[in-house]
């Protein structure tokens, strides 16, 4: 299984997943030539995408899901909930190939299984994702809200990770942002800081983990060093660790399958 990052922040979201079988992308908060064009840097062809999988409503990961679905005729997984609060926040279009699910129920595409993993982050109906290729598990963490019951226990059935490390809470304090959108942020339907993160993933075994990608850094109140700094203090050397930009693609992430 292979993960490549095509953007991740609050100025947009997208991710690509690749299997033997399938290619998919989560959320669509980046131009459709933007999505197109850095997947086309890794040698694919966005219109061979399989489906596209939408965490939740806010515009960072959604602004550009009808563009997606007919310039490229994408289909588009996301719960009824979800998409009814798109419609309200957004002009999308037409939408002709819409699949929906259950958040906490899994579903099949083909021979991947998707577990929608349901969150507390502030949007409507928000989930995290968890895919699984019959060899590798990957999970999508971002826009948690905060630690959740059950958090840690998914978590620990995973081969690789992708979760947001969203800020550092003295930049956060001594940042721009008004008091009332650092309060969100802080609060139970925001973000997770750096510490609450890395707190997180030092409760597992990282003999697990092939690797670990931070995601869903604050521009204003995060920097990439802070982050790996953060986490490898909790977590010590042993563990890969990315970071996913705010601006660009990312290498291939890839997990290997078990040896022996």
């Amino acid at each position: 299984m292979i993960l490549i990052s095509l953007q991740s922040g609050s100025n947009g979201n997208c991710l690509y997943v690749e299997t033997k079988s399938a290619g998919v992308l989560i959320d669509a908060g980046i131009s459709a030539r933007q999505a197109a064009a850095r997947l086309a840097t890794t040698g694919r062809d966005i219109k061979t995408v399989d489906a596209l999988f939408i965490s939740h409503d806010h515009s960072d990961h959604t602004r550009a899901m009808g563009t997606y679905h007919r310039k490229f005729d994408v289909p588009v997984y996301v719960t009824e909930k979800t998409l009814a609060a798109i419609h309200r926040r957004s002009r999308q279009g037409t939408l002709r190939n819409v699949h929906t699910f259950v958040s906490g129920t899994t579903f099949q595409l083909g021979e991947l299984k998707i577990e929608p993993i349901p969150t507390p982050h502030d949007g409507v109906d928000g989930v995290a994702f968890v895919l699984d290729d019959g060899v590798s598990r990957l999970g999508i963490f971002t826009d948690l809200g905060h630690v959740f019951p059950g958090l840690t226990e998914v978590l620990a059935t995973l081969d690789a990770v992708v979760i947001e490390s969203n800020y550092d809470p003295q930049m956060l304090e001594e940042g721009p942002y008004p008091a009332e959108l650092k309060k969100r942020i802080l609060g139970p339907g925001g973000h997770l800081s750096n510490k609450e993160a890395a707190e997180v993933l030092a409760r597992l075994d990282l003999q697990h983990l092939q690797w670990i990608c931070l995601a869903h850094l604050s521009e204003k109140n995060n920097h990439p060093e802070i982050a790996l700094r953060t986490h490898r203090e909790l977590l010590g050397e042993q563990i890969t660790l990315y970071v996913a930009n705010r601006h660009r693609e990312s290498a291939c992430m890839e997990i290997l399958p078990p040896t022996g």
